[in-house]
């Protein structure tokens, strides 16, 4: 007789556990606009130089995906995941004491950079294992925890800053990475067969194979023309990709946006990003997962637009909401594309080396940004670069994607 599955099918405690990653993770990280102005006024910084600590890091926990991955195929994500969040919880807690912009590189960069690195990829590769019919909804909820992180987290620093100071604030956040993403991380598993199941929660077939056994070989993968158009199409658009994050409060401020309301703005991209990653993941299952990811490239140039005719906060509003919901698309959809192409058994590998493509963009946009702004004191230049590099990326992906594999 097939086995009985249980009336909650685990792969949902899986995807709570890479819930609980990517929103004490990305949290943590995208908050950073609501430091930029401390930092850069008790270090004496350009606005340029402060950037960079966000992009040292999003370069790491982008990058270190290549090794991660393959990592978490051969030993599991959970040590990793949970890993992850202690070196998180350490380089917040290191920067709260760091006494020179120096030290907050090697603190923030390294410890928040390792961390989201270690972590990332293995919690959003086992929850790939897990699901096969509903993969997209189960990968947008996993990664909605980046929308509600970006949602609740930097309003909540910002409020910190004002009442305890930046340092304090670094502390309490280090402490609660430890405790909340390590203690939910440890529900992560990686095969449902472990648990007597199939995807989907399906019963499981005596004559089953492990989830993860189908798939192309990876050089296999990594040669095709899908892969390579993918890596590069996701390249070229993350040179604007987190411009947002790190840029759009100081730009409010610039704009004579009051303090109070434009750290709100990252927050209403949190509210985009978690609508995209649930709405726009199950809908991606219905109409076709490879149309609607080249329908968030599209999605997320003509975002940059409204940005670039908006000055103040209604509009900028309006900018961060739409660029949120094709983000969060974006994000949920990457890895179950990667699956959809190539299979599940090197879930994890393909997903961390697609992702060094982001690392790349993600170290220069951000910081690019900021030292054309200390050049030309106007972020005309990034907006419109990232415009067109939205434009370039969707024709490359709509290239990649509609010939015959």
């Amino acid at each position: 007789m097939p086995v009985s599955g249980p009336r909650i099918f685990y792969g949902w405690f899986v995807v709570a556990g890479a819930f609980a990653v990517t929103f004490v993770g990305f949290g943590s990280a995208y908050s950073f606009s609501a430091f930029l102005i401390s930092l850069q006024h008790d270090f004496a910084a350009s606005r340029g130089s402060v950037s960079l600590v966000f992009s040292l890091a999003g370069f790491f926990y982008f990058g270190l995906g290549v090794v991660t991955g393959p990592l978490a195929d051969r030993w599991g994500a959970k040590g990793l995941a949970v890993a992850g969040m202690i070196l998180v919880g350490i380089g917040l807690a290191a920067a709260s004491v760091a006494r020179s912009l120096t030290e907050v590189y090697l603190a923030y960069g390294l410890g928040v950079g390792l961390g989201i690195g270690c972590s990332y990829v293995p919690a959003v590769g086992a929850v790939q294992r897990w699901f096969v019919r509903r993969r997209g909804f189960a990968s947008g909820l996993a990664v909605s925890g980046i929308g509600v992180g970006t949602l609740v987290v930097p309003p909540l620093a910002s409020w910190l800053i004002e009442t305890l100071g930046w340092r304090e604030t670094y502390l309490a956040f280090g402490i609660f990475a430890v405790v909340a993403g390590g203690g939910m991380a440890l529900m992560i598993e990686d095969d449902p067969r472990l648990r007597g199941l199939a995807p989907d929660g399906d019963a499981l077939r005596s004559d089953a194979k492990p989830s993860g056994a189908a798939g192309a070989p990876l050089a296999s993968a990594l040669t095709s023309h899908r892969f390579i158009g993918l890596y590069a199409a996701c390249f070229i658009c993350s040179f604007g990709l987190f411009v947002p994050f790190v840029h759009l409060v100081p730009y409010a401020l610039d704009h004579g946006v009051a303090q109070s309301a434009a750290v709100l703005l990252v927050g209403a991209i949190g509210v985009g990003s978690t609508a995209g990653r649930f709405l726009l993941g199950g809908l991606a299952d219905r109409l076709g997962r490879p149309l609607s990811f080249l329908l968030m490239f599209v999605g997320m140039g003509v975002s940059f637009v409204v940005w670039f005719f908006s000055t103040s906060l209604w509009p900028l509003a309006l900018f961060a909401l739409a660029y949120g919901v094709f983000y969060g698309g974006f994000v949920a959809l990457a890895p179950a594309i990667v699956i959809d192409y190539f299979g599940a058994h090197h879930a994890s590998s393909l997903i961390g080396i697609l992702y060094t493509s982001v690392a790349f963009g993600t170290l220069i946009g951000p910081s690019a940004a900021g030292f054309a702004f200390d050049v030309s004191h106007s972020y005309t230049l990034p907006i419109l670069v990232s415009v067109g590099a939205y434009v370039v990326a969707s024709a490359v992906l709509l290239a990649a994607t509609s010939k015959v594999a």
